[in-house]
């Protein structure tokens, strides 16, 4: 028996409360799986599960074994990072809490990374909004706003940035507002989320500028928004993220890149705990690359390094 191995996959099975979850994970049967925890019970004498047709739960000795297990994988873990074979213990299910716009972002990236990672799978939840990331059984979540859980663990923070667009049709038409003042004589398109929809916030040299905007067309959906600007109804301000491909392709370009608009803090967070996966650390990683690639080529447009 590989001990290591049944062990995560007992830790695996408490964490979904399924033997049919990790099979998936594992691409086993669920006998396979139940046979692994079989297999513990008779290497330790002890009866670990308590079983229904509903659920399963942890026997007293299931708890101790548990509780003796997690330190011994961070260990393994810690090896096996300490030696260089992160790259091929990339295995597994790591799922990653994201908001909307940065799923519909990674979504046409993730299949470059699995390409050449056969054995791993990754399952994004996408949602504006999340809850406690142990019961939600995640690995990783893109968090926007400041974090106030002292249990997450913090791998990075940026300022996700907006930025105003128009696509070439529009400008063709009306012209290229050269200042923040020169919106209020655009047709704008609105992110409808609140009484100051209609009013944009710029950085000048003499210090914020606000500019009440108008237009016809409002949404509470960025992708509404985006897909308006794309046909060349008006000017908009959009997440970076959500427009970063339109500007590569020239579908939108990107105005007023002198006068940057607040972004928002965002932050890569993942549960306390002394090591990761090796899994997890692969996937955490492509993400930052990603959110990098995006942050410099802002840099470049405005000729301003984004804060870290």
């Amino acid at each position: 028996m590989d001990l290591v191995g049944t062990l995560r996959v007992l830790v695996r099975v408490v964490e979904t409360g399924s033997f049919s979850a990790v099979a998936r994970e594992r691409d086993l049967t669920q006998a396979a799986v139940a046979r692994q925890i079989s297999q513990l019970e008779e290497h330790f004498g002890v009866r670990l599960f308590h079983r229904t047709t509903r659920k399963l739960s942890l026997t007293d000795d299931g708890q101790v074994l548990l509780g003796l297990t997690r330190p011994v994988l961070d260990g393994v873990e810690g090896l096996e990072a300490a030696l260089g074979r992160q790259s091929a213990s990339a295995v597994g299910l790591v799922r990653v809490a994201v908001p909307t716009t940065t799923g519909r972002f990674l979504v046409q990236r993730l299949p470059a990374l699995l390409a050449g990672r056969p054995g791993l799978k990754v399952e994004l939840v996408i949602s504006d909004r999340f809850g406690d990331m142990i019961e939600d059984r995640l690995d990783l979540a893109l968090r926007v706003g400041e974090i106030t859980d002292m249990s997450l663990i913090k791998r990075r923070s940026w300022t996700a940035e907006r930025i105003v667009v128009a696509a070439p049709s529009y400008i063709k038409r009306h012209g290229t507002p050269s200042v923040p003042a020169d919106l209020e004589h655009h047709t704008c398109i609105l992110h409808n989320v609140g009484s100051d929809s209609d009013v944009w916030t710029f950085a000048t040299p003499e210090g914020p500028k606000q500019v009440r905007v108008n237009g016809g067309f409002l949404a509470n959906d960025f992708r509404a928004v985006r897909q308006a600007a794309e046909i060349g109804y008006g000017i908009a301000l959009l997440p970076l993220l959500e427009v970063f491909d339109d500007l590569q392709s020239g579908q939108l370009l990107s105005l007023l890149n002198g006068f940057p608009a607040p972004g928002f803090p965002v932050s890569l967070v993942y549960p306390s705990r002394h090591h990761l996966a090796p899994r997890t650390r692969v996937v955490m990683e492509f993400v930052l690359a990603q959110m990098q690639e995006v942050r410099s080529s802002l840099d470049l447009r405005t000729g301003h390094a984004a804060p870290a």
